[in-house]
């Protein structure tokens, strides 16, 4: 199988856990309390990602200063395109409560969801990609990581849509659509950095994981402590610990 048909193939399993997410949070009242808590579990799968698989290995192949970097840019670049989306209505756009704007309440609202959406899940997927270079196999702690962070993140997501009145079409055709960029992020991820060198796929690894530790601290804890409180953390050590455990295997 070629190399980029296989990293889109890992990219659009990982995606399609938005999809699966989507589907039980808009057609199934599950309880604020579940979803804050699955929304803690997926936080802690991703901080054990970042903290092993991305982080680390940037550190082991470009350094600490380099990777001490790569990790502020991408945490600063993905704060400051969520603050431009938080200003037109997609501040909220993981709280399964009614914290999410409707269209008639904050025009283009609906867009900047959207736009939130693929700016959370881009670097996950091209980090899938990347991992494929040099005919190496894909990271299996990362592509589970993603899936399991993911199904939270549509769940909840999906949940406060149906309450801001959006409908079906919407949702789904929403997270479909990221599903499918995930899919073609990972393949960018392979093709397009191929020739890159093991400087560059370091800083690429860092820019990820800033910009995803900087996702989990604005979106996904803050859903997860609205309900789940004072078990937040011990949630969280949970899901980081599942991760880690599947990264020794």
């Amino acid at each position: 199988m070629p190399g980029w048909l296989s990293a889109g193939g890992w990219g659009l399993l990982a995606g399609s856990a938005l999809v699966m997410g989507a589907l039980a949070g808009y057609l199934v009242r599950v309880p604020p309390k579940v979803i804050a808590s699955v929304m803690a579990f997926g936080g802690g799968v991703l901080l054990s990602a970042v903290s092993f698989d991305l982080i680390a290995d940037a550190n082991e192949r470009g350094g600490l200063l380099p990777t001490s970097l790569g990790a502020v840019v991408g945490a600063l670049a993905y704060t400051l395109s969520n603050v431009a989306l938080a200003r037109r209505g997609a501040r909220h756009r993981k709280r399964s409560g009614e914290l999410q704007p409707s269209e008639d309440a904050h025009p283009g609202s609906g867009t900047a969801i959207a736009l939130g959406a693929l700016l959370d899940g881009i670097p996950e997927s091209i980090v899938i990609g990347t991992s494929l270079l040099g005919g190496g196999a894909v990271s299996v702690t990362t592509v589970v990581a993603v899936f399991i962070s993911n199904v939270p993140e549509g769940l909840s997501s999906a949940a406060g849509m149906r309450r801001a009145g959006r409908g079906r079409v919407y949702v789904f055709g929403l997270w479909s659509a990221i599903a499918l960029a995930s899919c073609l992020a990972s393949i960018f991820g392979y093709s397009l950095l191929g020739d890159a060198s093991t400087s560059a796929l370091a800083a690429i690894a860092a820019l990820a994981g800033g910009a995803i530790l900087a996702m989990i601290a604005d979106t996904m804890i803050p859903e997860a402590f609205d309900d789940a409180h004072l078990w937040t953390g011990l949630i969280a050590v949970l899901g980081f610990l599942a991760a880690f455990s599947l990264a020794q295997w």
